[in-house]
């Protein structure tokens, strides 16, 4: 059971419920972390910003889900490990490739991102030299440290929350 409540689009104030609509027509449903994150529009508008502006980084759909897996894997978000599932399927990971990102395997993006996350942040010289031997140049590890930082908002949200899942079971 959530231990905080999602508020539906008739119970949203003036200022989420178009955010939440946004969110419905792009995705085609409206997930609970969105109605969850509605309770603070503050954070729901600057959450949207952040990844729509992500979005425009320059890596690929593939490696975006990669860190995120990886990501969510670490922090123990259930909701989020469910929804990137499906997402990265969609994206053309197998479910092989989807298990070898969750444990940072995959790719050096998910290593990196696992690396991250796990150290919070204090990576050694190695593992940046690693990183960048990898391919991985410095805007590259900038952008895989938003997309962390990003996916950790929501990984704490739907923990803290215990927010239920709303994306459908996929073997992974």
């Amino acid at each position: 059971m959530s231990r905080i409540n999602t508020l539906s689009l008739e119970h949203a104030n003036d200022t989420t419920r178009p955010l939440l609509e946004g969110v419905q027509k792009k995705i085609g449903f409206l997930p609970n972390v969105f109605k969850t994150l509605a309770h603070a529009p503050a954070v729901l508008a600057s959450y949207l910003q952040l990844s729509a502006t992500l979005g425009k980084t320059s890596l690929s759909a593939t490696e975006k889900e990669a860190i995120f897996l990886a990501t969510s894997q670490v922090n123990g978000c259930d909701y989020c490990l469910a929804a990137h599932t499906l997402f990265a399927g969609k994206a053309g990971l197998s479910a092989q490739d989807i298990l070898s990102a969750r444990d940072g395997q995959l790719n050096a993006f998910a290593l990196l991102a696992r690396q991250i996350t796990e150290s919070r942040g204090h990576l050694s010289s190695e593992q940046i030299e690693a990183a960048r031997a990898a391919g991985i140049d410095d805007s590259k590890i900038v952008e895989v440290i938003g997309h962390v930082a990003s996916q950790t908002l929501t990984n704490y949200l739907n923990n803290v929350a215990l927010t239920e899942i709303d994306f459908p079971a996929i073997d992974a």
